[in-house]
């Protein structure tokens, strides 16, 4: 099985967006070859701005471009994206509404070794509290490269999230996908894991696992978490009762805190949040990062097992 980082796909399909459209344009922040758009730099000089290390001033420069009818792409890293420049973020680029997108990379734990000053476990959860923002974070190459489209053609604020590290495939380059409408993998009765970026494929696992089991599962993408697709996680209430969320992010107010959110409202269903439990990263391998905060395949069944024995007790 393959396995890419998702920062790929955000290289290749911004190439291929700016040579469709020459109103799409990279403001980069002096990581070009972190994020791949050395060759959007090379093939698009005109459609390309590096304004060094300055996230502040990328976020200024692609609002002030949005104003103009351009469609601003800023490229960072995702602890600078997120906190850095969130400020720019919110004052000049979400209360005017404009039509810029922040695309950062080195998300969740998957900086790794840089440890926990550039492991970004909070920027999904502070980017889906403010207002008129789109927060979407994709599970591999393919979906990667379909929802940067869907954020080029929708017009707003986007942030999108990729890793650094190389995920497993799990879509093919055929597979729609829709802002705000969760992809469904699998389909089970006995309780539905709920996951998003990094994570999805070791959901799968996890799901794969249980099944030899004899426990059926529902897995659903929530690739984005803002808008939350409502919906799909009313049915897995109503259907299922038992939701446990996976997501490479702090538990506080990431995809769990969106996910308790409607069950809270709903007054029914019981959830497990596995992720990051409120702490810092630090140096490691991606993979051991992962088992120490028990994003794990073992970990989650154990939930889901524990939650199933608990719905049927009642």
């Amino acid at each position: 099985m393959n396995r890419i980082p998702t920062r790929e796909a955000l290289g290749d399909e911004i190439l291929q967006l700016g040579k469709e459209n020459s109103d799409i344009f990279v403001i980069d922040c002096d990581v070009s070859k972190s994020c791949k758009t050395q060759p959007f730099s090379k093939e698009l000089p005109l459609q390309h701005i590096n304004v060094g290390i300055a996230e502040q001033n990328a976020v200024g420069v692609a609002a002030g471009l949005a104003t103009t009818g351009k469609i601003p792409f800023v490229v960072t890293y995702a602890v600078f994206g997120s906190m850095r420049a969130l400020e720019q973020v919110r004052q000049e680029v979400c209360y005017p509404n404009l039509n810029v997108k922040m695309l950062c990379s080195h998300g969740g734990l998957t900086p790794a070794n840089d440890g926990g000053s550039h492991q970004c476990i909070e920027d999904l959860g502070i980017m889906r509290t403010i207002p008129n923002m789109t927060v979407i974070m994709a599970a591999d190459y393919n979906s990667a490269r379909k929802l940067i489209r869907e954020a080029a053609n929708t017009y707003g604020p986007v942030y999108m999230r990729f890793t650094r590290d190389g995920v497993d495939e799990i879509y093919d380059k055929d597979t729609k996908f829709e802002i705000g409408k969760a992809n469904y993998l699998y389909k089970g009765k006995d309780a539905t894991i709920i996951a998003n970026g990094d994570t999805v494929a070791i959901a799968k696992k996890a799901t794969e696992k249980l099944k030899s089991e004899g426990i059926n599962v529902t897995l659903l993408d929530m690739h984005t978490i803002k808008p939350l697709d409502r919906k799909a996680v009313e049915k897995a209430i109503f259907e299922t009762n038992t939701i446990i969320t996976v997501e490479d992010h702090n538990i506080i107010n990431g995809l769990g805190s969106a996910v308790s959110e409607v069950i809270a409202e709903v007054g029914s269903g019981q959830i497990r949040r596995v992720g990051v439990n409120d702490r810092f990263g630090e140096s490691a391998p991606y993979e051991r990062l992962l088992e120490m905060n028990n994003i794990a395949v073992e970990a989650i069944c154990e939930h889901v097992k524990e939650l199933v024995e608990t719905k049927a007790v009642f």
